[in-house]
């Protein structure tokens, strides 16, 4: 299994202001993608708050995917390696990022993670991004797919209250939806609040733990065929 820390500071870039930031971004995330689409890998970008689900999630996929699809994950975290031996522990190959105090994932260290990988013997890559619903909004990392994932014990106000992270994103994954009761949040109001955000989304209601909805998401992600 393949394990590697890698600091954000890495590669300095020369930027001097935002604007130049996210068009350095933006370039580092297309160099990324055509990376990609040269070994045939379809990478999903997984967005989502601390405890929504996103690593439990990722889990579930890599179980449901392995058996058919090579697959691996890069888990981008502020300290530790929880996530990534989480991750690893239900057979994925996995590159750890630490990025310290930044709350997101860029191109460019992703581009440095995917540098450290074995790509030709891969199809599905799995990107967890740091847990956050503000800062990867504008940070696009050159995945194919980005998957926005908020559960039900965040409350019923997260679509409306962070709805930038939604505008890019193909796929919400409504998680824990057997604490919905309890939590009292109705689901079908976040799908209406998310597709009055982005029109078209495809919506998911998935519990983690179970599996439940794991199948409904993969169809909804679109992976190519193997």
């Amino acid at each position: 299994m393949m394990k590697m820390i890698i600091p954000s500071n890495q590669r300095s870039l020369e930027i001097d202001l935002s604007e130049n930031l996210l068009k350095t971004n933006e370039q580092l995330a297309r160099e990324n993608r055509s990376l990609l689409d040269r070994h045939g890998i379809f990478a999903v970008d997984i967005l989502g708050s601390v405890g929504s689900g996103k690593t439990t999630l990722v889990q579930q996929l890599v179980l449901k995917l392995k058996s058919r699809r090579r697959i691996a994950s890069i888990a981008g975290d502020l300290t530790t390696t929880i996530d990534a031996d989480r991750i690893r522990s239900a057979g994925a190959d996995v590159v750890q990022i630490n990025t310290g105090g930044e709350c997101h994932l860029d191109a460019n260290i992703v581009g440095q993670a995917l540098g450290k990988m074995d790509l030709a013997a891969l199809d599905i890559l799995l990107i967890e991004n740091v847990g956050n619903l503000i800062c990867p909004a504008e940070f696009p990392v050159g995945a194919h797919r980005r998957m926005v994932v908020v559960s039900t014990s965040e409350g019923p106000y997260m679509v409306v209250k962070h709805p930038y992270i939604f505008m890019d994103a193909g796929v919400l994954a409504v998680n824990k939806k057997d604490l919905a009761g309890i939590m009292e949040v109705d689901i079908e109001k976040l799908k209406q609040d998310a597709l009055a955000v982005k029109p078209g989304m495809k919506v998911v209601f998935t519990n983690g733990r179970t599996g439940e909805g794991v199948d409904d998401l993969i169809a909804a992600l679109e992976l190519p065929e193997a």
